[in-house]
């Protein structure tokens, strides 16, 4: 049974913040690196929660919540370490929403969250690894872990008469961890993976990698790689050599760059990722296209994005603090039943209610509902490439 916030306790001083002051939240993820066509929207999604909050004047204390970015460059943890630690000491951030890629977020989780006590809620880190990896209470994540895409995928697969394929994966913790999610639930419906091999990043030739996939077979080749980095290498090479010339496209191979990149080509190829068709979706996307900074919340990882900074902030009110070894505790309950039912535009009233200590059951835009240990328990669109374009075939 969930426990909020007595009126008279949510008005009282917020433990880490004196009166009406700012509260800042930083935003880590890769505003440069392999998928920086991704995060402007990711941003812009956070911030606008944010103001949302502000705008309402409900935040307990009269508190403002304020975005501190910082470029997590989603493939260099060192990099990724040394900007949350920026943030965390030289900017006094409360949280984070972030990080993005998965080794980037367990670096900073290990490095730096862990040892300053400081909450994590990452829109887009999905390595299955995460699910375990020591935490202290402090992280969760609005996506869904890739253990749930390699089965999504699987189905898929399967469903369209696939027996066989090559996999080609980034290397690194993202990558390997859903490859092998994907190869194993491929391979436990009865199909075959010919290969599975790892390509790096930021290479100007992949005809080596190609050549050995091609030699490898397989009915068509899934990419688990980065649409703006070595995955997009990949696939171009695949075409202009004739080795392959249909691709399987998990969620880091999501995003209007790469069909920009390749052409018509990249028609009918398919695959999946993580979005919700949720109530709250469509409410936010039409949201992102009137905002200040407007965004496009069908855009991966968008809609996790607003979710993530909205948990922070609602789990701050019902803890009447700001400290994270506090608030964090609360970020379960506000994110799941009993309670009413949170929208996208909604987030004044959700901080309304806990002031009067009521519970809410914060659904966001992609649909929350955390499972243990504090991640989503996700949804999945299935695309098929047409005409340039990501066309929904229906969602898993």
């Amino acid at each position: 049974m969930k426990k909020l916030l007595l009126a008279t306790a949510a008005t009282a001083l917020m433990a880490g913040a004196a009166s009406a002051d700012e509260v800042k939240i930083g935003i880590l993820i890769g505003f440069t690196g392999p998928i920086e066509s991704l995060t402007g929207h990711m941003a812009n999604a956070a911030e606008l929660a944010m103001s949302e909050a502000n705008a309402s004047g409900k935040a307990a204390n009269g508190m403002v919540f304020v975005p501190v970015r910082a470029d997590s460059t989603c493939g260099d943890a060192a990099a990724a370490t040394t900007a949350a630690e920026r943030l965390v000491t030289a900017d006094g951030v409360k949280g984070i929403v972030g990080a993005d890629c998965s080794g980037a977020t367990g670096a900073v989780l290990q490095n730096v969250a862990r040892p300053n006590g400081i909450a994590m809620v990452s829109p887009s880190a999905t390595s299955p690894a995460l699910s375990t990896a020591e935490d202290d209470g402090l992280f969760f994540r609005t996506a869904p872990s890739d253990a749930r895409e390699g089965e999504v995928m699987a189905e898929i697969l399967t469903e369209k008469g696939v027996k066989s394929i090559a996999l080609t994966y980034t290397n690194n913790d993202y990558g390997k961890g859903l490859a092998d999610s994907i190869a194993n639930a491929f391979t436990a419906k009865g199909g075959t993976v010919t290969i599975n091999a790892a390509h790096e990043d930021g290479k100007a030739d992949y005809s080596a990698e190609v050549a050995a996939l091609a030699a490898a077979g397989g009915d068509l080749l899934v990419v688990a790689g980065y649409l703006d980095q070595g995955g997009k290498g990949i696939i171009q090479a695949s075409l202009d050599t004739g080795a392959f010339t249909q691709f399987g496209l998990p969620g880091g191979m999501v995003g209007d760059n790469l069909p920009k990149a390749i052409g018509p080509a990249l028609d009918g190829s398919y695959g999946q990722v993580a979005q919700s068709d949720s109530p709250g979706a469509a409410i936010l996307t039409e949201m992102g296209k009137t905002a200040a900074t407007p965004f496009d919340a069908t855009s991966p990882y968008t809609m996790e994005s607003y979710d993530a900074a909205a948990l922070i902030m609602l789990a701050m009110q019902a803890a009447g603090s700001t400290d994270s070894k506090v608030y964090a505790g609360k970020i379960m309950d506000i994110a799941n039943a009993p309670g009413e039912k949170i929208l996208p535009g909604e987030i004044g009233k959700a901080l309304q209610l806990i002031s009067e200590g009521k519970d809410i059951d914060y659904d966001g835009a992609s649909g929350v509902e955390l499972i243990g240990p504090g991640e989503s328990a996700g949804r999945y669109r299935e695309f098929v490439v047409k005409g340039g374009k990501y066309e929904t075939v229906k969602f898993r």
